[in-house]
């Protein structure tokens, strides 16, 4: 754990951000036996679907689906050998989500994966999507579409952007045997409108969960699976499921739905809630407003919370702040800049080149691979190339050369880079780098 001197908070290692990057490197570090501060706002959105993507689209040009993401890869690191992927080895890279994974499971979530290969997953709109790494609350929506029997979908009356009905009217074509129905959710029969985190929150009582089974049983006909929006509870998903489950008489399975989305809350929670019994310092809801290099090497931070601003003395940082929407990046009229320490950031020559003029130009917009330069280590680098801090790390969607919303590749992206970043520091911690 952190501790506490005459200027503040001291750690060896702090993280800055608590997205997808931030929180696997508090687990990496915490597996580790690190001494590491934890510190950043946030949001539902950081974990979205709560399904953990490792490259879905590549080449982006033509939109290539990828059911094997390593081969995916493969191509994408030959064809781009800037992308931070690039930085990580394939062993390194399976390590790492074999390692959050286990994590995970350790403190109450279970994960599945097919093999080495994405998983189809249905979406609130009726689509498919590929994911690698999906909660294994889902899994048998992916079996259910791969063999297409009979499965019933079920909403609840007062959803405002769920609609079994329009998921089974775009998949009827390809799933013909797929049905739906929309029943009211147990003790909200007066209720106008419903959303999926109340609805969680109250399955985490048995009697509600007895109450939905007993709704949905009826319902069954010939049907061999039953899919819902995710709603299988926040904190006792693999018992809330696993009871559900027993009293309809058929395989379950979850549909993420819009954030914020149950699946990104329970990733979210579960980690928030575990991290400091791992020894993890934790500060959410925080934003680190300043940041210096002390005489000795080491960095100053300086925080807001309640109680006014704070400070840290830590011997190393990793920067996973996120780009523009988690304000690890901002926009003047004229350049891109890093928020916190002024890094360089590659980005294109001019403003005008930001954008293509057609939205949906396949070749993307360039503003999106601006970011970061790294070098092995995941150290940003300067506009000449130099390291510029040797004590500093970045990763996660900040990082260059990379499109991650297009690829489907952000959360193996933020695993990799934090995985590849925390190992750094520990390297360079028994060189008596800092």
């Amino acid at each position: 754990m952190t501790s506490l001197d005459n200027n503040g908070l001291t750690s060896d290692l702090t993280i800055i951000g608590t997205g997808m990057a931030g929180m696997a490197g508090a687990i990496f570090a915490a597996n580790r036996k690190i001494k590491t501060l934890l510190i950043g706002n946030t949001g539902a959105g950081n974990f979205a679907s709560g399904m953990f993507d490792l490259l879905g689209v590549y080449p982006l040009e033509t939109r290539q689906m990828r059911i094997d993401p390593w081969a995916g890869i493969d191509a994408l690191i030959s064809e781009n050998p800037k992308h931070p992927y690039a930085r990580i080895k394939a062993r390194s890279l399976m390590a790492a989500i074999d390692e959050l994974l286990a994590y995970l499971k350790n403190a109450g979530l279970d994960y599945c994966i097919d093999g080495k290969l994405n998983s189809t997953v249905i979406t609130p709109a009726g689509t498919t999507r590929l994911s690698y790494a999906i909660p294994a609350s889902m899994i048998n929506g992916a079996k259910a579409l791969k063999d297409k029997k009979a499965c019933l979908l079920v909403d609840f009356h007062g959803m405002k952007e769920y609609s079994a009905l329009q998921i089974v009217s775009v998949l009827q074509k390809k799933w013909p045997a797929l049905k739906a129905a929309s029943v009211t959710f147990p003790g909200y029969e007066n209720v106008s409108e419903v959303f999926t985190e109340s609805m969680a929150r109250a399955l985490e009582v048995p009697e509600t969960g007895k109450a939905l089974a007993m709704t949905i049983k009826p319902l069954l006909g010939n049907a061999k699976s039953v899919g819902m929006p995710a709603i299988f509870g926040l904190y006792k998903t693999r018992h809330i499921f696993k009871e559900l489950e027993m009293a309809i008489g058929v395989p379950l399975f979850e549909i993420p739905t819009m954030p914020p989305s149950v699946p990104g809350l329970r990733l979210m929670e579960t980690v928030k809630s575990d991290l400091p019994a791992r020894g993890i310092t934790t500060f959410f809801q925080n934003r680190v407003t300043a940041a210096e290099q002390t005489a000795d090497g080491k960095f100053l931070l300086t925080f807001t919370a309640a109680t006014g601003a704070q400070k840290i003395k830590t011997k190393a940082i990793i920067l996973a702040t996120g780009r523009f929407l988690g304000k690890g990046l901002y926009a003047d009229r004229h350049n891109i800049r890093e928020a916190l320490f002024d890094l360089s950031v590659v980005q294109p020559d001019a403003r005008d080149q930001w954008h293509q003029k057609d939205f949906l130009d396949p070749r993307g917009h360039r503003i999106n691979t601006a970011g970061v330069e790294i070098d092995a280590d995941f150290r940003p680098l300067d506009s000449s190339g130099q390291i510029a801090f040797p004590n500093l790390f970045a990763v996660g969607t900040i990082l260059a050369h990379q499109d991650w919303m297009r690829m489907k590749c952000g959360s193996g992206l933020s695993i990799a880079s934090a995985y590849a970043a925390v190992n750094a520091f520990l390297k360079n911690s028994k060189k008596s780098c800092f």
